[in-house]
């Protein structure tokens, strides 16, 4: 007779997953407030929508961390990129007008290390209460036959919330509104196939070595958490400082994401010099020998968000990002015709 298999034989430990989802509880609890109607282990989310506004609209993203993951793989540190998941996709409904109400994460590893997916879910609720955002639910999966043992993948899902009067849509931007970018926290989530293979193919460097033009590890520089400009914007559009539009630079860098936000018939002019690019891509087109142009669709190159406004904005913008010790620079305008055009 032959052996009994168990789901174990087959590389899934059901004890283990039961076991890290208790370990989970008190993280996701963390993060509950008012409106918080489901306990960890229910089928679905309870989330209540919050009164207060007129018109109500429910704004929804999705998103996931890419290769960026490699390196948490690499350094066996998985904290930060929980935090990248959830600041990325606040920024998406950011632009918008919307504050987050809720976060659901999804979680898929060839092999249930509880540690691991501690660190990573540990990660998603720093960022989740630092934004008032409620982690209401999520799954973890084991899949062995298509993840390695020590990998994972790892993705979010947003939803917030905007009066419908308020939404930023771009329709309110015009010919020679100006552009106030805030600087990025470094590579943010986008780009790092590029980058990976140019710092550890090229350059021949490990994780533990100094990233060339700083201070820093290879490590640390990389796994730099994509900056939340939630603290920054959700005050100013709560006290009616006017903002035509703004536009979250990620995948396709300035010109593939300032663009999205224009109105038809408008273009902007970016001026290249107002800011100055950090070692972080410095480093990477040097080492690389990558076309500005490449590296300017392909990273944030130093602006992690581009800020539409009419003059009278500026400095309160401006100021609101000092306060939060982030940088700012008025990088150019708007312009009659299409696309982006750099000075």
């Amino acid at each position: 007779m032959a052996d009994q298999l168990t789901y174990r034989d087959a590389g899934v430990d059901l004890d283990a997953a039961e076991r890290a989802k208790n370990a989970l509880k008190d993280l996701v609890a963390s993060t509950r407030d008012r409106f918080t109607l489901s306990e960890v282990g229910a089928f679905g989310g309870l989330y209540q929508v919050p009164g207060g506004l007129s018109t109500p609209v429910l704004v929804s993203s999705a998103d996931g961390v890419g290769t960026k993951l490699k390196l948490a793989f690499e350094t066996r540190r998985h904290d930060t990129v929980g935090q990248c998941l959830v600041n990325h996709c606040v920024n998406d409904i950011l632009v918008q007008g919307a504050r987050a109400l809720f976060f659901l994460d999804y979680l898929a590893a060839g092999e249930m290390d509880e540690a691991v997916v501690t660190e990573v879910v540990r990660g998603v609720a720093i960022a989740c209460r630092e934004n008032a955002c409620a982690l209401l639910g999520g799954e973890t999966a084991q899949m062995p036959d298509f993840y390695a043992a020590d990998e994972y993948d790892l993705a979010g899902f947003i939803v917030g919330i905007v009066d419908r009067d308020r939404v930023i849509d771009g329709s309110a931007i015009s010919e020679g509104d100006v552009l106030v970018g805030l600087e990025s926290s470094g590579l943010h989530t986008n780009g790092y196939t590029l980058a990976r293979r140019i710092v550890f193919d090229v350059l021949g460097l490990g994780v533990d070595d100094e990233y060339p033009g700083t201070t820093r590890s290879v490590g640390e520089v990389m796994l730099s958490v994509h900056r939340s400009y939630a603290p920054i914007i959700l005050p100013l559009l709560e006290t009616g400082v006017p903002i035509h539009g703004l536009a979250h630079i990620t995948g396709g860098g300035i010109p593939g994401n300032l663009p999205r936000i224009l109105p038809k018939g408008l273009g902007a002019s970016v001026d290249r010099n107002s800011w100055k690019v950090p070692a972080t891509f410095q480093t990477l087109q040097d080492g690389g020998n990558v076309a500005r142009g490449e590296m300017d669709r392909v990273f944030n190159m130093g602006i992690g968000m581009i800020a539409v406004l009419p003059e009278e904005s500026v400095d309160a913008v401006r100021a609101a990002a000092s306060d939060a010790s982030v940088g700012s620079h008025v990088i150019g305008h708007t312009t009659a015709g299409e696309g982006v055009t750099y000075l």
